[in-house]
């Protein structure tokens, strides 16, 4: 199966070009900038030209909707309110009415946890996306799957994190690796490809705890630092070492709808964080391979 990833050159799509290549499958990346790898076919441009979208759908069987400007282009104030507009929401009509209009049915979207945050500028445009894509659903019956991962910029994108110690403060008060949000792209794309869905399911994505719901529950009842030290005793002077705070208590977001709809199980917790810091410090574990 032909598959379009768009913003294809970002980490996300880069896992997913491999792991769609390892499966069979030949993804196809429009970005306007080249990937870092060889997967597939390489369309240089923009969801904003409708006349290169339209060509490069031509053979496509399912889109993978990324492109997007995201969270820390706003902290950062990269970009403004009218290019988060022209991207994320503009783009994204181009997107399904482009499919519509080229006979492609079957769209997995990539939302955002941050749609709960309706006063930003990045929640807002994600908010309208997902509309959109609802309303492309009740008015062309499309196949869509509409995933909200949190934030998962990975520790080696340097534009983000000057060191995986800066990505693991990140990443401690709970959040879900890419390596976990690929699983569930994956997961969303086989599902499409077996059968038509009567509905659009909206999945959150998370990552793995170590901790149990009771613990979250009853957090460091005995003191600061003491839940963490139950399940990480051999890590306390590595985490304070690093400047990680022991006493933080990770915000679990529930996934039950998405285990229900694509069976994932997210499997990079705290504990691989570290194991991953004891063995290689602050550069962090190696690039993967794309």
């Amino acid at each position: 199966m032909r598959i379009l990833l768009t913003g294809g050159a970002g980490d996300l799509g880069l896992l997913l070009a491999r792991e769609l290549d390892l499966q069979g499958d030949t993804p196809t990346c429009l970005d306007i900038r080249p990937p870092q790898s060889q997967r597939g076919i390489y369309i240089p441009g923009s969801i904003l030209d409708r006349d290169l979208l339209q060509n490069s759908l031509d053979g496509v069987d399912l889109i993978v909707h990324i492109a997007a400007w995201h969270g820390i282009h706003e902290v950062t104030q990269a970009k403004d309110a009218f290019e988060f507009w022209d991207l994320n929401v503009t783009g994204t009509f181009n997107v399904f009415e482009t499919a519509v209009r080229t006979g492609i049915s079957k769209i997995v979207h990539i939302s955002s946890t941050s749609v709960r945050d309706e006063d930003s500028i990045y929640g807002q445009s994600k908010i309208l996306a997902e509309q959109i894509a609802s309303n492309y659903k009740r008015r062309h019956n499309l196949d869509i799957i509409v995933l909200r991962p949190r934030a998962f910029i990975p520790h080696w994108n340097r534009l983000a994190y000057n060191t995986f110690v800066e990505w693991a403060k990140w990443f401690w008060p709970g959040a879900v690796h890419i390596n976990d949000v690929t699983q569930a792209v994956l997961l969303a794309v086989n599902r499409l490809k077996q059968q038509s869905l009567a509905e659009m399911p909206v999945l959150t994505i998370d990552g793995a705890y170590d901790y149990q719901d009771d613990d979250l529950a009853n957090w460091d009842q005995d003191g600061p630092g003491t839940t963490f030290r139950k399940y990480f005793a051999d890590y306390y002077d590595l985490a304070i070492q690093y400047g990680l705070d022991p006493a933080l208590r990770p915000k679990k977001l529930d996934i039950s709808l998405t285990q229900k709809w694509l069976g994932y199980e997210p499997q990079y917790s705290l504990k691989n964080l570290l194991q991953e810091l004891a063995q290689f410090g602050e550069d962090g574990p190696p690039l993967p391979k794309f």
